[in-house]
């Protein structure tokens, strides 16, 4: 079986070739880049398995080349590394779709060990199950499908795997907690504002297809669950 593709845009020198090594000494096949554009570029012909991307970048930022990397690929997985630390920067990369984030100065093995972590969660997600109902939704597993009130839903990565998480166990009340751990394997209280962003869009597209009925119910101080539809 072929080994994942690896992009890596970093411009510190230093840290792409230490991350180079380890990487492809993990069984890694990786790409580098100085850059954003050219990785934009490339994206226009292949895609990695999974991405790493450096915020700081001199051309473009690493929040946007990955608004733009996931626009035209949704279900690639990213992962960031920066200077910055700050909550609110964590916050803004997974509310727009990373799935990791890494504050410099960070060690070389703890990145390759978070690549396998994300890879390893995704393959999890991937194994399709059977064709499920749950009142007015169905979810098509085997491809990331899922029909609200007989009309298809347009859904990011991470709106998918909440709303299979929520359709899984009708009823149940989840936490923020439980939520960050089962879609993005990580329980950090810091990052229940992500959920709850994750939420409010879902909302509005369930919304825009039968605006009578509100199918996520909040539970205040407890969490989330589906019912009442």
């Amino acid at each position: 079986m072929q080994q994942p593709r690896i992009w890596l845009v970093e411009d510190e020198l230093s840290i792409a070739d230490t991350l180079v090594y380890m990487l492809q000494q993990e069984g890694f096949i990786v790409t580098a880049f100085e850059r954003g554009l050219p990785a934009l570029d490339a994206a226009h012909h292949q895609i990695p398995d999974l991405a790493i991307l450096d915020v700081g970048l001199p051309d473009i930022s690493g929040f946007e080349l990955c608004r733009r990397l996931l626009a035209r690929h949704p279900a690639l997985p990213v992962l960031f590394l920066t200077a910055r630390s700050e909550e609110v920067d964590k916050l803004l990369g997974l509310e727009i779709g990373a799935d990791d984030y890494i504050a410099k100065p960070f060690s070389p093995r703890e990145v390759c060990a978070r690549v396998r972590t994300v890879l390893r969660r995704l393959q999890k997600f991937a194994a399709p199950s059977p064709l499920l109902r749950v009142g007015e939704f169905t979810l098509n597993d085997a491809s990331a499908l899922v029909t609200w009130c007989g009309q298809s839903l347009n859904l990011t990565r991470y709106e998918f795997l909440l709303l299979k998480t929520l359709l899984h166990a009708p009823g149940r009340i989840f936490s923020r907690q439980q939520l960050m751990e089962q879609v993005w394997g990580d329980a950090n209280e810091s990052f229940d504002r992500t959920v709850d962003t994750h939420i409010k869009t879902l909302r509005a597209k369930l919304r825009e297809i039968n605006p009578n009925v509100s199918p996520i119910n909040t539970h205040r101080g407890m969490g989330y669950s589906l019912g009442g539809f």
